[in-house]
């Protein structure tokens, strides 16, 4: 088995608010992929006490042991047990209720002998590639189809977006959310590898529009899940005249994990 990750902040001077792991069981049957995506809050960070990496390497390790010790509970209930863990480690200390309390963006895979199932909240992204080349894209479009001009103001997005119907979910204290995602399973002999990925390291595809999703895959599995990265920020820092980003940060943490099964 070949399992290669990447994780690199987009500021240097800024903590990475990504997280992965890739978990593979001491018995040799299955394994899983954890990403996440920290969401950083605007102004006043939500009345916690803890950063975003704080909180998005507990509910990543709580993600990472509870997939694989868990085999007989569903990817939906493990979330649900993950947001619940994390959310007790802080919820004497911090306003858990407040819209911007630490939360993330989720993708997970996890296989056996029999079946490869995943799990994607918000805009993460897992691609599942198949014997015959064939790669599908696991995506929660629910962000990218709420219209732009409502993602302008924060107290819009707080008070009518963020975990609320008509607009997008993320994880954050309620274990309820873990019910929004984006699950399923295929057969195992119907994925020979799979990505995980960020919207950092999406963006080659999703923002900068050099390939689509196959031919990303293509890209890390032919020369690593760096590559991808590097060229990301080689097209970042091209794009001085913002015609691609937009009003977006010029770059974002970006995180990519590959395994071959």
């Amino acid at each position: 088995m070949r399992t290669e990750l990447v994780s690199e902040p987009g500021d240097p001077a800024r903590p990475n608010e990504d997280f992965a792991s890739v978990g593979l069981p001491a018995c040799g049957q299955g394994g899983s992929v954890v990403v996440l995506d920290g969401v950083t809050p605007p102004g006043d960070g939500g009345g916690c006490l803890h950063s975003v990496p704080w909180f998005t390497a507990r509910l990543g390790g709580a993600l990472t042991e509870l997939a694989v010790s868990f085999t007989d509970v569903p990817l939906a209930g493990v979330l649900s047990l993950a947001i619940a863990r994390t959310a007790d480690a802080h919820a004497e200390t911090c306003d858990l209720s407040h819209p911007r309390t630490p939360q993330a963006t989720v993708a997970v895979a996890r296989w056996s002998a029999e079946t490869v199932e995943y799990l994607v909240l918000s805009d993460a992204a897992l691609l599942l590639g198949a014997p015959d080349g064939t790669v599908t894209p696991v995506l929660d479009d629910r962000l990218a189809r709420v219209p732009r001009e409502r993602l302008r103001s924060a107290a819009e997005v707080d008070g009518t977006l963020r975990n609320r119907e008509g607009g997008f979910f993320t994880a954050a204290a309620d274990p309820s959310v873990a019910g929004r995602a984006v699950t399923g399973s295929v057969p195992r002999a119907g994925v020979r590898a799979l990505a995980a990925l960020t919207d950092g390291a999406t963006r080659w595809t999703e923002t900068f529009r050099e390939g689509d999703w196959a031919e990303l895959f293509a890209l890390v599995r032919d020369e690593g899940t760096r590559a991808l990265v590097e060229r990301v920020r080689l097209l970042e820092r091209a794009d001085g005249a913002r015609a691609f980003l937009g009003r977006a940060k010029p770059h974002d943490d970006a995180t990519a994990v590959y395994a071959e099964l």
